[in-house]
């Protein structure tokens, strides 16, 4: 969810879509592990972040927890910096979010990704932390050549993972719309494509139920029809009903409004 990726401020076509009354039943494209939390939750990236008013019956937070970097120099791992305030609740659901990012003259290799993905790893199993976490995200950037390096990755967290905790990923809207062929077959249970600011060619994206808009953008992979992720400030697509809906502040929640948005949604 690097900002570097994101294209310049575009709309959805679709215009906006609350959900009420009582949660539906989520698409079969998701595991059971995933099926066990919460059907909302918000995103806290790497800024101060308050979200003590958050319901932790209804609404989970996905954090990022750490950076892991692969350059020329060796992979480097960055902590969360930014202070993130929470509800005092035993029942809260957080799952830690780590993001990849690769840059010129990184070594992608087996080596590497093994290495890489103890590293994520940490993120679920730290010594601080008095049980395994509620489920586990990978957030990354691809190019077609680092593919099979982030299969490998995945491979390794989920293999040692322990097998009650989901593994969850991020994914731009073209994989899971036309260039999704990857995806397929990846050991994680669920794949989250993120409708909003993403890439040049989000301009053009088509939801499923707009017959008369081209088509060439809608959500075509499996995988992707279980979770959505929208932002606050642009339009939400009619892709919500049924579907975990992940939702990131442009501006941090406490000009975006926390508690007004989880309103809407609900």
């Amino acid at each position: 969810m690097s900002w570097i990726r994101y294209a310049a401020w575009a709309i959805l076509l679709a215009p906006l879509c609350a959900i009420n009354g009582a949660a539906p039943r989520i698409p079969h494209s998701q595991t059971p592990r995933m099926r066990a939390l919460p059907r909302l939750t918000v995103w806290a990236w790497e800024r101060r972040e308050d979200l003590r008013s958050l319901d932790p019956h209804t609404t989970a937070v996905a954090y990022l927890d750490r950076t892991i970097t692969l350059d020329a120099r060796g992979i480097t791992t960055t902590p969360r910096r930014q202070p993130l305030l929470l509800p005092a609740a035993d029942n809260l659901t957080r799952i830690p979010v780590v993001r990849i990012e690769t840059a010129p003259g990184a070594q992608l290799n087996d080596d590497t990704a093994e290495i890489t993905a103890r590293r994520i790893l940490e993120a679920a199993l730290r010594n601080d932390l008095e049980a395994p976490v509620p489920a586990l995200q990978i957030d990354f950037d691809a190019k077609l050549s680092e593919r099979p390096w982030y299969r490998t990755v995945l491979e390794h967290t989920r293999q040692e993972l322990p097998p009650a905790v989901p593994l969850s990923m991020t994914a731009l809207a073209s994989w899971c719309s036309y260039d999704g062929s990857w995806l397929r077959g990846l050991p994680v249970d669920e794949i989250v494509p993120m409708l909003f600011r993403m890439e040049p060619d989000r301009r053009q994206f088509a939801p499923n139920d707009r017959p008369a808009i081209p088509q060439q953008f809608a959500i075509r992979e499996s995988a992707c029809m279980g979770s959505v992720g929208i932002s606050t400030r642009e339009a939400w697509p009619r892709v919500l009903a049924g579907r975990r809906v992940y939702v990131f502040p442009d501006r941090g929640w406490q000009r975006d409004g926390l508690s007004e948005t989880v309103k809407e949604l609900w």
